[in-house]
């Protein structure tokens, strides 16, 4: 099917090699925008939520004795206590920690609940935090709370790119749909599918969503998307895996489109080809823009 005349008409590749050709050749080094680096606006909720317990806090530096001053500071305002994790970048609030030497004795800290306020002066003093405010080597806390939590949204930049793959292919797949009156799931599931329009797929997880499933009058058309700037072990087992997907929903009598990009293909491209030629259709953002989605899917 990689004959369609869609490769022909559009990007005017005539054979299965110049399609795959065209697929390498137009590959993007980067689908990053501006709000890939930091989600402000989640670190500037979690900010909100704990100001008043930061500003609090923030009157313990430069204080000489430091640990008396916490004290008196945690019995009088308790709930200060609930942000403790959160100033050393730990999101769980119920941690265990070895707390003597040469023991495997555990002490159980619940920052969600109220505890003792020693326990409180405890966990700052031991994690060392209580040195760096008492010689201000922390300044703010307020203005620190922010960077912790720039650092921990950076986690998060993994799969922001996984997502921005999804709302670029989501914004083509809108418009199709809309011109042509087709209805799509975005994160659909067998389940929702089934009570959608009454169509069945095989998945081998009841969990398993796929980036989107679009139903035309002739056939319902199955889209996982995907964006690799580097390459890895990882390009192999998915290009195995599209494949082995492939040839479950073709059985099922639906199709599948698998929407990859990104350089990483550049350096491991033997098994995307292999997938490639055991698969109907791969394509890619350009390919996309270009028109070749709305034309497969008529």
């Amino acid at each position: 099917m990689k004959n369609n005349p869609a490769f022909k008409n559009i990007l005017n590749c005539n054979t299965p090699d110049e399609v795959f050709k065209y697929l390498i050749d137009t590959l993007k080094e980067t689908i990053k925008s501006w709000d890939y680096f930091v989600n402000w606006k989640k670190v500037i909720h979690n900010y909100r939520d704990v100001e008043i317990s930061l500003s609090l806090l923030n009157t313990l530096v430069g204080k000489k004795n430091i640990e008396a001053e916490a004290l008196a500071l945690l019995k009088e305002y308790p709930k200060i206590i609930g942000v403790v994790p959160a100033l050393l970048a730990e999101r769980d609030k119920k941690i265990s920690l070895l707390v003597k030497p040469n023991s495997f004795d555990a002490k159980r800290f619940d920052f969600s609940k109220p505890m003792p306020a020693e326990d409180g002066v405890l966990f700052l003093k031991e994690s060392g935090f209580l040195d760096l405010i008492s010689d201000r080597s922390i300044k703010s806390i307020p203005d620190y709370f922010i960077g912790v939590e720039v650092g921990l949204d950076s986690n998060g930049r993994k799969n922001r790119s996984g997502t921005s793959m999804e709302n670029l292919v989501e914004f083509f797949v809108k418009d199709i749909c809309e011109r042509n009156g087709y209805e799509y799931i975005a994160q659909a599931t067998a389940d929702k599918i089934k009570f959608k329009w009454n169509k069945n797929i095989t998945v081998t997880k009841s969990s398993k969503r796929i980036d989107f499933a679009i139903n035309t009058p002739k056939k319902l058309y199955l889209i996982e998307t995907n964006f690799y700037g580097g390459g890895g072990s990882k390009l192999k087992s998915t290009a195995g895996e599209y494949s082995d997907i492939y040839h479950q929903w073709t059985r099922d009598g639906h199709q599948f489109i698998w929407v990859t990009d990104g350089f990483g293909w550049k350096k491991t491209q033997r098994p995307l080809r292999d997938t490639f030629n055991n698969t109907d259709y791969i394509i890619n953002l350009d390919m996309i823009q270009k028109g070749i989605l709305e034309e497969l899917l008529k």
